[in-house]
C-alpha cells in the first residue's frame, strides 16, 4: 500500500505541473452526432449547447451522412453487431473480403487488408517485412502510430529532415550498399501541418536507389487528388508507391478501421504473421458496410471533396487576410500558430463561448514552442459557418492581443 501511495503522489505531481503548464489534455463531451454542428457539455456537469465543430477528422461530413448510417444499420440487422473473434478462425464474412477488394481498386494498389485501426496496421507492417538486415528511412514528422510501429522490428533506423529531398538522398547514398532493402517512409499529409510529402520526388529518388516506399495517407484518402484516392493521385504516383497505410475512422465515414494496401504478397504476409491481425477482433459488420456505402459514393461523384477544397481556400484566405500566422498548405487541415501553450488552450476556450469548437495542441502532440490551434476544415461546412468561424477568431484574436 505504502507503495502505491508513492506512486499516486509521484503522478499527481507530473498532472500538477502539466495543467500548470497549460498543457493539460481536458475532454469535452459530445451529447450528440458527429457533424458540423454538435451539442457540447463542457465544462462537465453544465447544460449541452450548440457549437460549430471545427475539429474533426470528418472531412467529407459523412460521419452522420443518411446513407452511411442506414448501410450500419442494415449491416447490423443482417450481420450481427460483432464478430467476437479474430479473422483466421470464424472473424471473416465476406463482406470483409468484399471491403477489402474495394479499398486496393480504390487506392490503386493489387490487394488490401482490414485491420481494427490503422494504428494496428501499422504495429503490424513493419515486423513483418522488415528485419536487422534492413534499413528504415523514415521523415521526422511521421505519426505515432508510424514511430511505434518501426521501434517494433528489428530493422536498423534512420531519418530525414521533413520533406527535405536533398537530406533523403544523402541517407539513400549512405544505406544504398549497407542494407538488404531501404523502406522509405511517410506521411501523406501531416497531420499536426496540413502540409503535403512531395511524393513524385520521393518515388523518384526510390526508383533511382531500388527503395520500397510506405505512405501513411490517413489524412488524405477520400478527399486529396482528382478523384479523392490521395496523395499519391495528387501527385501523379499512384503505381509508384509500393505500400499505404489509411484509415476508415477520417474521411471514410469516421468509425474505425484500418487499412494497408499494397502488393498481393505484402497482403498474404500480414494475413499469416501481422500480429495485430492475428490476435484482434475482425472490424464489427455494421462498420463494413457504412465503409461498403462510402466507397460507392465516393466512386459516384467528386461533389464532396469539390466542396472541401473549395471550403478549405475560404477559410484560409479569410484568415490570412486578418493577419494570422498559418501554416501555407493546400489541405482543409489548416493550424493557427500561436507558439505558446497557455494561449493556445485560453484561445480555444475563448472561442467556444463564441460558439466554434477548436482545440489547442502543444506538447507532447506538437513540438515545444510551436502550440497551435489546428483548425479541420468539412465538406459539411457552409459558407456562413466559415465566415461566422472567421468573425470569431478574428474577435478573440484582438482581444489576446494575437492580432492587430
Amino acid at each position: 500500500m505504502a507503495y502505491t501511495d508513492a506512486v499516486r503522489s509521484r503522478f499527481r505531481k507530473i498532472l500538477e505541473e502539466v495543467r500548470e503548464a497549460g498543457l493539460s489534455k481536458d475532454e469535452r463531451y459530445i451529447r450528440s452526432e458527429q457533424g458540423v454542428k454538435i451539442m457540447v457539455e463542457y465544462p462537465r456537469g453544465s447544460e449541452p449547447r450548440e457549437v460549430l465543430n471545427f475539429c474533426a477528422n470528418n472531412y467529407l461530413g459523412l460521419s452522420s451522412h443518411p446513407k452511411v448510417v442506414e448501410a450500419a444499420q442494415t449491416g447490423l440487422r443482417e450481420r450481427g453487431y460483432g464478430m467476437s473473434s479474430v479473422r483466421f478462425i470464424c472473424g471473416t464474412q465476406d463482406i470483409h473480403r468484399d471491403l477489402e477488394r474495394k479499398m486496393a481498386e480504390f487506392l490503386g494498389k493489387e490487394d488490401a487488408i482490414l485491420f481494427a485501426s490503422c494504428f494496428d496496421a501499422n504495429a503490424a507492417v513493419f515486423e513483418v517485412l522488415f528485419g536487422e538486415e534492413d534499413v528504415i528511412i523514415s521523415d521526422r514528422l511521421i505519426h505515432a502510430s508510424l514511430i511505434d510501429g518501426i521501434r517494433l522490428c528489428s530493422a536498423k533506423r534512420d531519418s530525414y529532415k521533413n520533406a527535405n529531398m536533398k537530406h533523403l538522398e544523402r541517407k539513400l547514398q549512405l544505406w544504398k550498399e549497407k542494407a538488404r532493402h531501404i523502406c522509405i517512409v511517410t506521411d501523406g499529409v501531416f497531420s499536426m501541418d496540413g502540409i503535403l510529402a512531395p511524393l513524385d520526388e520521393i518515388a523518384a529518388l526510390a526508383e533511382e536507389y531500388g527503395a520500397i516506399v510506405l505512405v501513411d495517407d490517413s489524412h488524405a484518402t477520400g478527399f486529396m487528388g482528382k478523384t479523392g484516392r490521395g496523395v499519391h493521385e495528387h501527385c501523379g504516383v499512384v503505381d509508384k508507391i509500393d505500400i499505404i497505410t489509411t484509415t476508415l475512422g477520417k474521411a471514410l465515414g469516421g468509425a474505425s478501421g484500418g487499412v494497408i494496401a499494397g502488393p498481393k504478397e505484402v497482403i498474404e504476409m500480414m494475413r499469416n504473421r501481422g500480429r495485430p491481425y492475428l490476435f484482434s477482433n475482425s472490424v464489427p459488420p455494421p462498420i463494413v458496410y457504412g465503409a461498403l456505402e462510402v466507397i460507392d459514393l465516393l466512386n459516384e461523384t467528386t461533389e464532396l471533396r469539390d466542396r472541401l477544397e473549395e471550403n478549405a481556400k475560404r477559410f484560409r484566405t479569410s484568415m490570412a487576410e486578418a493577419g494570422f500566422n498559418l501554416v501555407p498548405g493546400e489541405t482543409p487541415i489548416i493550424p493557427v500558430m500561436l507558439g505558446d501553450a497557455k494561449l493556445a488552450n485560453d484561445m480555444a476556450r475563448e472561442l467556444l463561448e463564441k460558439g466554434i469548437y477548436v482545440i489547442g495542441f502543444s506538447h507532447p502532440v506538437v513540438p515545444m514552442g510551436k502550440a497551435r490551434i489546428r483548425v479541420q476544415l468539412s465538406a459539411a461546412h457552409t459558407n456562413e459557418d466559415i465566415d461566422h468561424a472567421v468573425a470569431a477568431f478574428i474577435e478573440v484574436g484582438k482581444k489576446l492581443e494575437v492580432i492587430d
